[in-house]
């Protein structure tokens, strides 16, 4: 076997990987991504379930990919690439309900080359108590290469 034998690493918990994940991180907090994209300098990307972006409401101008579809999405090499994946140099700023789903998800996208990944601080329920802008449903469906992705509607802030 090249490089020797494979060797079992000891198990980790959730909250140490966290932690380890977060380490290489340079997560943002609300204002700051608001900001961020406000200026064109960042991409939001909500990474939320269903049932929580019609219950919560939207980010204005965040694309919504849910987190299954999340990597086939933004990888710009991808045949399943969204158009926003653009570039391994693309600031993306993911955002999930409360910033814990979203920190592994920033890390999966920076192992596919996108090292500017990174998350929201709070996700979601830290972005509105923050006062920044909520939309309110309703989410459209669109396609992308063929398969389907959900995009919000333009819409007043709530």
């Amino acid at each position: 076997m090249v490089g020797g034998p494979l060797r079992a690493e000891s198990p980790v918990g959730i909250d140490e990987l966290l932690e380890r994940v977060r380490e290489g991180l340079d997560r943002v907090e609300a204002d700051a991504a608001h900001e961020a994209a406000r200026a064109g300098e960042a991409l939001l990307v909500d990474i939320r379930y269903a049932a929580l972006r019609e219950r919560d409401g939207l980010v204005p101008g965040a694309l919504v990919v849910e987190r299954n579809e999340l990597e086939w999405r933004l990888d710009p090499q991808g045949s399943h690439r969204a158009p926003e994946a653009t570039s391994h140099a693309l600031r993306v700023v993911i955002v999930c309900n409360e910033g814990y789903a979203s920190s592994l998800a920033a890390a999966s996208l920076r192992q596919l080359g996108l090292h500017r990944a990174t998350d929201l601080v709070g996700g979601f329920q830290a972005w509105r108590a923050a006062g920044l802008p909520v939309a309110g449903p309703p989410v459209t469906a669109l396609t992308v290469a063929g398969l389907p992705v959900a995009s919000q509607t333009s819409g007043g802030t709530a």
